[in-house]
């Protein structure tokens, strides 16, 4: 695992249009499915260490936010071919496992990882109502291998002042986990 910072995308950039499958519903779902709401958008897997140590807290994040009003999608870009753990099919037992309340879709391309410059498992982006990136940074200051506890407290605070109409939070950590598992050949360039 080669532990890596996010790339920290310019706050007010529009959230990149996605159309990617559900495996567990076997259906598509799209940016517009969240049209005129606020949106957290998560790059994550299931084999990271990163992602599996705030996996349980970041479920429950997911479920008391999204009653009060933020909508949430997980994205997982990683090449399935060398990480089968993140397979498809994986993901739906995770899903399960883990009682995720939102969408985990499959960018089996690449693209949505590419077009929002994720660069690490978990790779946070929320957006205000009109879909213009309001945080982008870490869940909390917890890593593997740290007695740091999982508060996911940086995650909660955005999410309150995003959802209080108040302005984004000045001081916003990148993120830090294992490095998006790009095929071969697929590695991006991010300015």
């Amino acid at each position: 695992m080669a532990r890596t910072p996010s790339t920290m995308l310019e706050l007010g950039t529009p959230a990149p249009d996605f159309t990617l499958l559900d495996p567990v519903t076997n259906k598509q779902v799209s940016l517009a499915d969240f049209a005129g709401k606020p949106l957290l958008v998560a790059f994550i897997c299931n084999h990271c260490p990163y992602v599996i140590l705030i996996k349980e807290a970041f479920t429950q994040f997911a479920k008391e936010y999204q009653d009060k009003g933020l909508e949430v999608v997980a994205i997982n870009a990683n090449d399935v071919a060398n990480y089968p753990d993140d397979s498809p099919e994986k993901m739906i037992e995770d899903v399960k496992a883990f009682g995720y309340t939102f969408p985990y879709l499959f960018d089996e391309t690449q693209q949505m990882a590419k077009a929002y410059q994720a660069a690490c498992t978990p790779d946070f982006f929320m957006f205000d109502a009109e879909h213009n990136l309001y945080y982008r940074g870490q869940f909390d200051d917890a890593r593997p291998n740290t007695d740091i506890p999982v508060t996911g407290k940086d995650m909660k605070n955005a999410a309150d002042r995003l959802l209080a109409g108040k302005d984004a939070p000045e001081a916003q950590k990148a993120s830090l986990g294992c490095n998006i598992k790009w095929k071969a050949g697929n590695e991006p360039v991010y300015a």
